[in-house]
């Protein structure tokens, strides 16, 4: 258990954190008012969508005003259907390389063409009131239904790797190969899909490859639920999950000829309230709190140290692309199996992650990610997410109930 004055310190820390990365404004083009959270000063300047809604979940420890404002945000950039994209760009257009190589049509666009998972409605439930009652959230979730939710069954899809916000998972080496995140080839695969409009079924005709990546839709299933709308959960189960190895693992089209690597996604159904528990206490028991595995000193790392493609070097590939999401601990997938753990009983387990996880904020800071084994921060600093810390420091009921909601 952490000190009172460690979580004091936490605290002070979050807050002051969240402050200094807000940024509010109006865009120049067309008067639009803005108000986020900036994931990092030194190397994200704009809006990404599920950065905002992780975010918006933290600021209601210190300023519940903000939250709302932030999510409002990410609504007030929303096309007309109800399209999203994972960057909004606001009055920093882009420029230079990523002219060329960001997800957009035209490099004139104030938004990207592609999504992040969809965790809008979940982050409105917990952080600001019943996203069933906002009229521009309900058209958002019917875009993606219409859009993204390729057999019509309640899951959707991705058509490259960083729409699931995992970016260069390993998960995805057997899917994209050469054209996955951290390679040469992904500005061929950027440039094939700005040609065919970011359309699923369009890029799913042409071959290819779309993937139902495990911890988007676990966030989508969180947000259709929220909404009141019949849960996708069921379906999850009967489609993703392996029940021999007892893990989840990715729907892909055309079917690769290598099996993607173990990553945390395949633990991430834990946060779902209607997961059934013997599946949940598999995942747990069996997986979670392997030492060799996932519970690691600062659990659970995005790899597992077991699978080939982990690694905990902070470098990058072709054209200063960093290779996320291979092994260094996320402070929010750590939060979705917290989830979990509280939810099924794991009161002293979820207590040991949660002070594993704050003792790494504690002596490195609100950085992007950590070594799994020493608790070192890497990547960028003052990393607006990792204020979800306080979740599981000092959790309000609104978000561990969203746990238990079916």
């Amino acid at each position: 258990m952490l000190a009172r004055e460690d979580i004091t310190h936490i605290r002070e820390l979050c807050q002051a954190t969240l402050r200094q990365n807000w940024r509010e404004g109006v865009r120049e083009s067309d008067a639009t008012g803005f108000a986020y959270t900036c994931p990092s000063p030194s190397h994200y300047p704009w809006q990404w969508y599920w950065d905002s809604c992780f975010a918006a979940i933290a600021w209601r420890h210190f300023d519940p005003a903000r939250s709302r404002r932030e999510l409002e945000s990410l609504l007030a950039a929303q096309r007309e259907d109800g399209f999203i994209g994972h960057t909004i760009f606001w009055n920093t257009p882009l420029r230079g390389r990523r002219r060329f190589t960001y997800n957009v049509i035209s490099p004139h666009d104030a938004m990207t063409a592609s999504i992040q998972p969809p965790v809008l409605a979940w982050a409105w439930r917990i952080a600001v009131g019943d996203p069933a009652q906002v009229a521009a959230i309900q058209c958002h979730y019917d875009w993606l239904a219409a859009h993204r939710d390729l057999d019509g069954d309640g899951l959707i899809w991705i058509v490259q790797p960083d729409e699931s916000g995992l970016d260069a998972s390993p998960q995805f080496d057997a899917i994209w190969g050469r054209r996955a995140h951290d390679h040469p080839g992904f500005i061929l695969l950027v440039r094939r899909n700005r040609g065919l409009g970011y359309d699923l079924r369009r890029i799913a005709d042409a071959g290819g490859p779309v993937c139902s990546e495990v911890a988007t839709n676990v966030l989508y299933a969180l947000s259709l639920i929220a909404l009141g709308r019949p849960s996708p959960t069921k379906t999850i189960v009967s489609r993703m999950y392996n029940e021999r190895a007892g893990l989840f693992e990715p729907l892909v089209r055309p079917t690769p000829r290598r099996t993607p690597a173990v990553t945390w996604a395949a633990l991430a159904p834990l946060a779902l309230p209607d997961l059934p528990e013997e599946i949940g206490r598999r995942l747990v028991e069996e997986h979670l709190l392997d030492p060799e595995r996932f519970w690691l000193p600062v659990p659970p790392p995005s790899v597992p140290p077991t699978e080939p493609a982990f690694s905990t070097r902070d470098d990058t590939g072709f054209l200063w692309i960093r290779r996320y999401w291979r092994g260094p601990t996320w402070i929010n997938a750590a939060w979705l199996v917290w989830l979990g753990l509280v939810r099924l009983g794991y009161e002293a387990k979820a207590d040991v992650l949660a002070t594993r996880v704050a003792s790494a904020v504690q002596s490195s800071g609100l950085r992007e990610y950590y070594d799994p084994f020493t608790g070192r921060g890497m990547g960028s600093r003052d990393f607006a997410w990792s204020t979800l810390v306080m979740e599981m420091i000092a959790p309000v009921p609104a978000a561990v109930a969203s746990s238990y909601l079916a």
